[in-house]
């Protein structure tokens, strides 16, 4: 494997609460190299959104790290400041939400909720930043993107949404992209249509992407590793090609075998 930007190594997360403790990610150890695709793959409850929330340090209330590093281009995230991580954030990591109509704000145009990433991190000067959103808005293929900066997200498709926060996601030019099931509240044809342009933009920017799925269809398509995740462990990982025809485990075995119409010799 090339030289990773992103190193998890030994990635516990614990969610303790008044009755019980819950250990939601166990052990969890992978890597991306620069410019290279890892599909996160498993079954809904199985951690993959977790370790990404770990990665990011925003778990929610009761969760916590008890062990591991987490290494991003050289710098050791667990020993950044909270004010250093919210740097770092949408800056140098950016995250894309499974459900684009909950992640947007409804009050605000579109145009400005991705000129609001541009301006938190101080990117573009207020002359620069309209621009810069239009030039997001086209390189996310949204058509019309000068008249579409006004528009509200409730105005838009489902595909659109999603296009948005793929923009606002990319404003910063960020090194990492995690998208968190970013198709699975799309039909077939939209969900063609986002994968390809998220394989566009890998390519422009050079970008690495952690790709979390649930669908081995997704990884085949996208991805140049694997790992595959169950009841918060990491059962197997290698590159994709490996992994699709030689299975070793079991449960990876399950997930291919639920991808219909599809032969991974």
């Amino acid at each position: 494997m090339d030289k990773p930007l992103l190193e998890v190594e030994h990635l516990t997360i614990v969610f303790e609460h008044a009755i019980e403790k819950v250990t939601a990610v166990n052990n969890v150890s992978f890597s991306i190299p620069r410019g290279k695709t890892l599909g996160l793959v498993g079954e809904s409850g199985s951690g993959k959104s977790m370790t990404a929330f770990g990665i990011l340090r925003l778990l929610p209330s009761g969760g916590r790290i008890t062990a591991g590093t987490v290494r991003f281009n050289g710098s050791d995230l667990m020993t950044l400041t909270e004010s250093e991580m919210q740097e770092l954030r949408g800056a140098n990591i950016s995250l894309i939400f499974q459900e684009p109509i909950i992640a947007l704000n409804p009050t605000m145009q579109v145009g400005a909720q991705i000129a609001e990433a541009l301006t938190v991190h101080r990117k573009t000067s207020g002359t620069e930043t309209q621009a810069r959103v239009v030039e997001l808005l086209e390189a996310v293929q949204i058509p019309n993107a000068i008249d579409r900066v006004k528009d509200y997200p409730h105005q838009l498709s489902g595909g659109m949404r999603q296009r948005i926060m793929i923009a606002i996601a990319l404003a910063c030019r960020p090194l990492l992209l995690i998208a968190d099931e970013p198709t699975t509240a799309l039909d077939m044809t939209i969900q063609a249509e986002v994968l390809d342009l998220l394989r566009e933009l890998r390519a422009t920017y050079n970008l690495s992407l952690l790709l979390i799925t649930h669908d081995f269809g997704v990884i085949a398509e996208m991805a140049d590793y694997v790992a595959v995740m169950h009841q918060g462990q990491i059962v197997e990982q290698g590159p994709v090609r490996q992994i699709l025809r030689q299975p070793l485990h079991a449960y990876t075995r399950s997930l291919l075998e639920a991808v219909p119409g599809h032969s991974w010799t």
